[in-house]
């Protein structure tokens, strides 16, 4: 057994140290923005993992070398590698315009008062279709200061709105970097966090559409929204998300995924061959950054392990929290606290992962069980906090648009976010957990 040693999690504080110090400084010192983001990331860990390398000098730098190696050597990690570079091939491909044609679609349908209420709704759909919350914010936030300048809504409700129903989908999606990242993490079936995630969220998403209704029908309408869309576009999307919920290899749908989409992309005439290929290839590039942050965490991780961290870690959350239900609020506010330093979901699954995983067994929690606490829990910091891509997206296309709001006023509009933390703790204490 690995002797407890608390210094081995000194990695982990220095990529918190230089990764929140340098986001602090660029975006509230320097006034940069978007701060946080431009910050290498890859190079805070490496700087986390030389740090790891130079502890124990008992140990040879040739052998610390073999335990990464080790740590790397993990199907879990070579899995997760394999989904994401398909899912960003996948996003390459169909492109995002889809998105904005189920939005004007659904705007055209149902009459302008509820036009709040299905921002919202459009935007759990494309969030779980598409995998991301920032592209989906990104692609509807304009949609959403249009709403409000055409009909009247209060522009932080709108926002607010969208941001609510795209935390929805990075939850549930089953290509988003977070449920990759948990499942594969955690050695469980997507379709099985799935499940366990949706009936958290469902009551959450039910109970925020309620308030976004009563809310939105207290303004004075003014008219309505209309553009053209085409709905061929959203085919693929629709596949995937159908393939994942009836329990398909995720791999195997993404390539379905990737050969519809190209199918109806070249037939319609929206991209050439050529320009297809090149869509492929930034699309599979876009996921550089994610596919080396899994990798140096491993390698990371195997370090601090061996050296007795993880151990040592264990032993201050078995004196913290006692039973079942408390080691579930455990690991929520581990991987939470993760994500608030540093501002990625998906960044703090993966830290969070090796350790979590180790906690759960000591715990006797199921690993569909963690996976959905930790892809759950990371949602609702990273949907709620000011700094976040997710807010900081949302105030630059509504700036781009013309309009004015800051994190404050969106902030008590996140209705969703703020539900899904209430359906957790109950879930948590006092709904009856299901048989196994």
């Amino acid at each position: 057994m690995t002797k407890s040693n608390p210094m081995a999690l000194l990695p982990i504080g220095v990529f918190v140290a230089v990764y929140l110090g340098l986001g602090v400084i660029f975006e509230y010192v320097m006034n940069i923005p978007m701060g946080f983001y431009n910050i290498p990331i890859v190079v805070a860990f490496l700087i986390s993992i030389f740090v790891g390398l130079l502890q124990n000098r008992k140990v040879s730098l040739d052998e610390k070398l073999d335990i990464m190696a080790h740590g790397l050597a993990d199907r879990n990690i070579i899995t997760m590698l394999l989904i994401f570079v398909t899912a960003g091939v996948f996003v390459g491909v169909v492109g995002r315009s889809s998105a904005e044609s189920v939005a004007y679609c659904m705007l055209s349908i149902f009459p302008p008062k509820f036009a709040v209420a299905i921002l919202f709704v459009v935007s759990c759909f494309v969030s779980t279709a598409m995998g991301t919350s920032v592209g989906t914010i990104t692609l509807i936030t304009p949609i959403a200061c249009a709403v409000a300048q055409t009909s009247g809504f209060s522009l932080p409700l709108c926002v607010g709105s969208v941001m609510g129903g795209a935390m929805f989908g990075d939850n549930l999606s089953f290509i988003s970097d977070t449920t990759i990242a948990a499942c594969n993490g955690q050695g469980v079936e997507m379709k099985d966090k799935f499940r366990e995630n949706f009936r958290i969220a469902l009551p959450a998403a039910l109970v925020a559409l309620i308030i976004i209704l009563v809310v939105s029908m207290k303004s004075d309408i003014q008219g309505a929204i209309t553009k053209d869309y085409s709905l061929l576009e959203i085919l693929p999307y629709i596949l995937v998300l159908i393939g994942g919920i009836v329990g398909i290899n995720v791999l195997v749908v993404l390539l379905v995924g990737i050969i519809s989409g190209a199918v109806i992309v070249i037939a319609t005439g929206k991209l050439t061959a050529f320009e297809l290929v090149g869509n492929m290839g930034s699309g599979a590039a876009g996921m550089f950054e994610t596919c080396m942050v899994a990798v140096f965490v491993a390698a990371m991780c195997a370090v601090i392990r061996e050296n007795g961290g993880f151990e040592a870690l264990l032993n201050g959350v078995r004196k913290t929290f006692r039973g079942n239900k408390n080691g579930q609020l455990g690991i929520g506010l581990l991987v939470g606290v993760m994500d608030i330093a540093t501002a990625n979901n998906t960044v703090a699954i993966v830290m969070a992962n090796p350790i979590v995983k180790e906690i759960s067994e000591d715990y006797e929690i199921t690993p569909k069980k963690t996976a959905s606490l930790l892809d759950t829990f990371s949602c609702v910091m990273q949907g709620i906090i000011p700094y976040g891509a997710q807010m900081l997206v949302a105030i630059a296309a509504v700036d781009k648009m013309g309009g004015k709001t800051s994190a404050f006023e969106i902030i008590p509009n996140l209705y969703y976010p703020f539900l899904l933390l209430i359906s957790l703790l109950v879930f948590i204490y006092i709904v009856p957990e299901k048989k196994k």
